[in-house]
């Protein structure tokens, strides 16, 4: 299910079960999680499921919304980027947004233009080649952020900062190690200090990170396996299924089951 929207100065706050991708022709600000941040003309801002959206402000004349179910387009993408920390969706290391420049902007744009009329005309391929317009979209925005990112790495790989480590650390300890405390202390500071670094570095409080990554993980195996929700509080460190769907209803907003009813169980999990 995919479904196109123009967008105007009426935009207010998103939250629902589908991904999201937003064409924004002017600077926008918004609240992503609540963490603030602000785009330049011609971006594109991308959601996933349940993620809490509200703008702040900006002149915002034009743009699209696009909304799609996670099964509707291309399978192999969408498993690599709901699995993992994607370029475009579900990095809670990078901005939610990209700045496209006018040209790819116009360029996504004639796409959807197309994906609109196709979608209208409704003949018996037109899903098939409204997947395909969506899959290039996400191919063209995934290479320009791609690029963005490489021009700002770090290329001493003996200087990547606490930052990086730390990003380093919370991937292989997330499931068993929840506590500031613990990532502090690898690097012998406070928990104040080390919380004032990180933010400082990376944009975002450490605790924010632990909490964005449980959830993240949450979502990935709720969507993508068949695993019962006490399986997963299991396999996550939580001390009972019941402390672990309150921990996910307060960050989410809906319980893990309706997120599984809601969002539905990929294909590509069979």
């Amino acid at each position: 299910m995919l479904s196109i929207r123009t967008i105007g100065n009426e935009v207010q706050t998103q939250d629902n079960e589908f991904y999201q991708i937003f064409l924004l022709r002017d600077p926008m600000e918004m609240t992503v999680d609540f963490t603030n941040y602000k785009t330049a003309p011609y971006s594109l801002l991308c959601l996933s499921p349940y993620q809490h959206l509200s703008w702040l402000k900006g002149p915002l004349t034009t743009g699209w919304q696009l909304l799609f179910h996670g099964d509707f387009y291309c399978i192999e993408y969408h498993k690599k980027e709901v699995a993992c920390n994607g370029l475009l969706f579900n990095n809670i290391y990078l901005q939610p947004h990209v700045n496209l420049g006018k040209e790819t902007y116009l360029e996504i744009e004639q796409l959807v233009r197309k994906m609109e009329k196709e979608l209208k005309v409704g003949l018996e391929f037109s899903d098939a080649v409204v997947k395909a317009y969506l899959q290039l979209i996400l191919a063209l925005s995934s290479q320009v952020k791609k690029h963005q990112i490489n021009l700002h790495e770090i290329p001493q790989q003996e200087d990547i900062g606490e930052g990086r480590i730390f990003q380093q650390l919370l991937e292989a300890n997330f499931m068993r190690e929840k506590s500031v405390n613990f990532y502090a202390q690898h690097f012998n500071l406070s928990i104040d200090a080390f919380s004032k670094k990180i933010k400082k570095q990376l944009g975002k409080a450490p605790s924010i990170f632990i909490q964005d990554r449980i959830i993240l993980e949450s979502k990935k195996l709720l969507h993508l396996t068949y695993q019962s929700i006490k399986e997963i509080a299991v396999q996550l460190n939580f001390d009972d299924e019941h402390y672990f769907s309150r921990y996910f209803k307060k960050n989410v907003g809906i319980s893990p089951s309706e997120f599984r009813s809601k969002v539905g169980i990929s294909i590509a999990a069979k």
